[in-house]
């Protein structure tokens, strides 16, 4: 393998120690990813790239005098961002043609910490439309692709973000997740996905969906940079031990969480198990159907009644006129206008189903969990993180599931979206290919502000299950 593909093999941590150690100049390691992302394009990963400025970035990196050890952990570690997320003087567009010609003029919360850290933006990623879809197929930009096989979807909202590390044109990637829009992607791409507590990383700057659920997160190709990227933007440990498995409780929500899972996601999901009991760990049966059927009863009244007033917060701050017919009407994305069509008139959610999923339905999931966790002395639950692998691209409204038709949207967050509604931190690990060679992915979910301990956890159980599956795409990649 060539230098410039061994480069874009590094880990951010990696890449980061090398240029501190003046082992790697930031200019070369931006050539490689930017060599690499060019070579990837028909995969759809990116909206947004704009060379020279990545470029000149890392060359007045390159040019100054290194900081002092710690200082700047990511220095010179080019970072993509979903395109929901602000970066100044670039699109955010939200995967929305009637968007292109918005162009912030400060950086998000998020990304001001980033590049505080050091990091440089390789560019804004593509996502499904106003992220309000779970496949990554976007009608107005077009698809994000699988790197497992072209044909399929990445999985979204931050599908872009999917594609681009698994074909090693980034390092990492920050994406949002309101409802598993960073976990969904990560399992059906074979990467980790890390969902922080809700308001652990900053709010503002992320074109918004439900304000009580949203959160950035980050997709990486290992649980070690998401440490990384959790110190640099929450100021959580530098670096992290993998916990020891030994004796270590894990909840196995049988119910509702193992259920109706496509039997080659439940093969590799059992195995995995079996690998954890196999490490030290303690496999606990547990009951959180009742969490399952609160996310069904109430999270679609919390999102639904949140979204108009919370972009119009976003476009108030950006001193953006909001039109939410006319941004209906210019929706795209045949499978994303209903949801918006729900907004208005007879079909809108009122003031008191909002009102009673909110403080009803929503403190009894978190109660659920809270006992759930202390009753059993459990570190986290564990469970597939979607009961299906990546479905074919365009089959963006039902897909099959145990054989049966169902609702995309529903099939792939029924497991990762009560978490999204409790607000809870969780992590989302690559457990192998099934026999057709697609990608599935294990869950942990911890209690609320535990997120240290959930990825110290996360590092053990990766280092019990199979390394990380690689593309065969990117054989390809290495021969050209």
């Amino acid at each position: 393998m060539n230098q410039v593909h061994a480069l874009t093999d590094l880990s951010a941590r990696e890449a980061a120690e090398q240029m501190a150690r003046g082992e790697l100049r930031a200019t070369d390691y931006a050539q490689a990813l930017l060599a690499r992302a060019e070579a990837i394009a028909p995969f759809g990963a990116l909206l947004h790239l704009d060379a020279g400025q990545l470029l000149a970035a890392a060359a007045a990196l390159d040019a100054s005098p290194r900081p002092a050890p710690g200082a700047q952990p990511l220095r010179g570690v080019p970072l993509a961002f979903k395109d929901n997320i602000d970066v100044a003087d670039m699109p955010t567009t939200a995967g929305s043609p009637w968007m292109a010609d918005h162009r912030p003029r400060v950086h998000a919360g998020v990304t001001q910490r980033l590049i505080d850290a050091g990091a440089l933006v390789l560019g804004k990623t593509n996502l499904h439309e106003w992220s309000q879809g779970v496949t990554g197929h976007n009608h107005g930009f077009g698809p994000s692709r699988n790197p497992f096989d072209s044909t399929r979807i990445t999985g979204g909202s931050s599908g872009g973000n999917a594609a681009l590390l698994g074909l090693r044109a980034a390092p990492a990637a920050i994406g949002t997740d309101t409802g598993g829009s960073v976990r969904v992607p990560a399992a059906l791409c074979g990467l980790v996905g890390y969902r922080p507590t809700v308001h652990r990383w900053p709010d503002d700057g992320l074109v918004p969906i439900s304000p009580t659920f949203d959160t950035a997160g980050v997709m990486a190709r290992c649980v070690d940079d998401c440490v990384l990227i959790d110190h640099a933007v929450a100021g959580g440990p530098l670096r992290l031990g993998a916990m020891p498995l030994m004796g270590v409780r894990l909840g196995v929500p049988e119910a509702y969480f193992w259920e109706e899972l496509d039997p080659p996601v439940a093969e590799l999901a059992r195995e995995s198990l079996r690998a954890l009991q196999a490490a030290g760990a303690v496999l606990v049966p547990c009951d959180l159907a009742e969490a399952g059927a609160l996310f069904q009863e109430g999270s679609m009244s919390i999102s639904l009644h949140e979204i108009l007033p919370a972009l119009a917060a976003y476009f108030a701050r950006h001193q953006r006129p909001f039109d939410a017919r006319a941004l209906t009407d210019a929706v795209a994305s045949p499978d994303v206008r209903p949801l918006f069509e729900r907004l208005f008139g007879d079909s809108a959610v009122t003031p008191e189903a909002y009102a009673h999923a909110l403080n009803v339905l929503r403190p009894r999931m978190q109660a659920a969990y809270r006992d759930c966790f202390a009753r059993h002395d459990i570190a986290a639950l564990v469970f597939p993180t979607s009961p299906l692998t990546a479905a074919r691209i365009g089959e963006d409204v039902q897909v099959t599931l145990c054989g049966r038709p169902t609702s995309a949207f529903s099939a792939y967050i029924r497991n990762t979206g009560p978490a999204g509604m409790a607000g809870l931190p969780a992590v989302s690990l690559p457990i192998g290919l099934t026999r057709d060679g697609l990608p599935a992915g294990l869950e942990l979910t911890g209690p609320e502000g535990a997120d240290s301990l959930l990825l110290a956890l996360a590092l053990g159980v990766e280092s019990a299950l199979p390394h990380a599956p690689v593309p065969g795409a990117l054989q390809g990649l290495a021969r050209s």
